[in-house]
């Protein structure tokens, strides 16, 4: 370190070893008690009174018949000393425990919208369950999500985020193919959706997201342009729209399943030839070893990760 770069009062730090005898010297007010319960020698604790007394430009004790007394200005410092201990000691303790039952804490989670309808559920009852105190805020995932991540106004992104890189861990959490969601009273698409009927077909486009661009790519590679009628920035309101027309939804396929499951909706594999992709949950190196977000992110592992724990963090 620079001169320059010092405090001005630094030089005048007292070493902590210092304090340390003042505390024992001050409640056993004998030296050579002091040095037996601090393990070092008399001639060491004489020392080290020396070097207090030069710095604090006090006595600080007097040697009487009952013992080494405090002068008022040890008196004075011990309050001070005493809690400068107590924080130095407290840096060395363990971190405290994360209790899901009586915390109160505010977790923020990135997620996709698709994942607001089929993740977001279950991660909400297993907090009502076992933290009841604690609340979630949901943003949606976006370009912003490692900034995020970062800074910690968001513990953890759920999804496909391909460009989080340094810094950043990630587990693998599952895999997601590709689905279309078409209204069971269509007039030509029944039992079977092949490419010559995707292709034919009107369709809604979800027009946000990784996944979209994914798509977009594989249809290129096809060489299928389809005929879009509704194009929309989230999955919201395709369910009814399904329901009450002829337009085709494609989407992944966790999403696809809860949404046919509900709404009672057709469903078919792409025909189209789209690479599958794993969904994985994300956070900052910062946050690796917090006990908090540790048991968020073992909560988020326990209901998503396909294949119990046989997957491992990657790290940054």
């Amino acid at each position: 370190m620079k001169r320059a770069d010092r405090h001005p009062l630094d030089d005048a730090l007292l070493d902590v070893k210092l304090l340390r005898f003042l505390e024992v010297l001050y409640s056993t007010r004998r030296l050579a008690r002091a040095a037996e319960q601090l393990g070092q020698s008399a001639p060491t604790v004489s020392i080290w009174l020396n070097q207090l007394r030069d710095a604090l430009k006090d006595p600080l004790f007097v040697r009487t018949p009952s013992g080494m007394l405090p002068t008022p200005r040890a008196e004075q410092l011990m309050p001070s000393v005493r809690e400068a201990l107590r924080v130095l000691r407290s840096l060395n303790a363990e971190p405290q425990p994360f209790d899901p039952l009586s915390a109160d804490r505010v977790f923020r989670v990135c997620i996709t919208d698709g994942g607001m309808l089929t993740l977001l559920p279950h991660v909400l009852a297993s907090l009502r369950r076992l933290a009841p105190q604690v609340q979630l805020e949901v943003i949606k995932l976006g370009p912003d999500a490692g900034t995020l991540l970062e800074s910690g106004e968001a513990d953890l992104a759920i999804g496909l985020v391909p460009e989080l890189d340094t810094g950043f861990y990630q587990q693998a959490l599952f895999d997601q193919v590709w689905v279309c969601l078409v209204n069971p009273e269509h007039p030509r698409v029944r039992n079977r959706l092949d490419c010559e009927a995707y292709a034919r077909e009107g369709h809604i486009e979800i027009s946000l997201g990784t996944g979209h661009r994914m798509l977009a790519a594989a249809l290129e590679r096809a060489q299928i342009r389809r005929k879009v009628f509704l194009e929309m920035p989230v999955y919201l309101g395709v369910p009814a729209i399904v329901s009450s027309s002829d337009l085709i939804a494609t989407m992944p396929s966790r999403t696809g399943h809860s949404l046919a499951r509900s709404f009672g909706l057709n469903l078919f594999p792409c025909p189209v030839p789209v690479p599958p992709f794993t969904v994985k949950q994300y956070w900052h190196e910062r946050f690796h070893h917090d006990a908090g977000h540790r048991w968020l992110r073992g909560l988020v592992q326990e209901l998503f990760l396909e294949g119990s724990s046989l997957r491992s963090d990657t790290s940054p």
